[in-house]
């Protein structure tokens, strides 16, 4: 009975562990290259964490030389783009959430999501545009990066951005 035990506790630890690893290996085998953080434009940090929680600061999509993508959903660019541009925010929230813990198999759960689209008074699909963001965390992190999420319209978005997400998420105790 005494060894039936430990077996058992030895599948737990390793389920956990393989459960564990699954963010970096997802990461990996969808062929994502993170990006090196930008640096915050104001008097502000990247991230703050509290206990087993961090808040990420608003993040949006930058072309591959590091400068932001612009534009306007309704305007200047098609629901599929803005999935696109918010698919790259959460490229780059990933970048800073890794800055931050070394790797994201210490991210147990994201927590919430809030996606700002830049758009026209008259644009109504930005809960589309906010999935290239979401179906990410969840392509990452699996079940655990569903989410509660917000996704609202904006007038104007700093640098006129697209898109900017913020989100929170648990961590796994050090």
């Amino acid at each position: 009975m005494k060894t039936f035990a430990v077996i058992f506790l030895m599948i737990l630890v390793f389920a956990s562990t393989t459960k564990a690893q699954a963010p970096e290996e997802n990461l990996k085998k969808s062929g994502i290259v993170l990006p090196v953080p930008s640096k915050p434009v104001a008097n502000y940090l990247n991230w703050v964490r509290t206990g087993n929680l961090i808040y990420l600061a608003g993040k949006g999509p930058t072309n591959p030389d590091g400068s932001n993508i612009t534009g306007k959903l309704g305007k200047d660019y098609t629901v599929d783009q803005g999935y696109a541009a918010a698919r790259i925010t959460g490229i780059n929230q990933l970048a800073s959430l890794k800055a931050e813990l070394g790797s994201l198999n210490k991210v147990k759960r994201v927590i919430k999501v809030l996606g700002m689209v830049n758009c026209t008074a008259d644009f109504t699909d930005q809960p589309k545009v906010v999935n290239g963001f979401s179906d990410l965390m969840v392509e990452i992190f699996g079940e655990n990066g569903k989410h509660a999420r917000s996704a609202v319209g904006m007038n104007s978005l700093p640098f006129g951005i697209p898109v900017e997400v913020e989100m929170i998420v648990e961590v796994y105790p050090d």
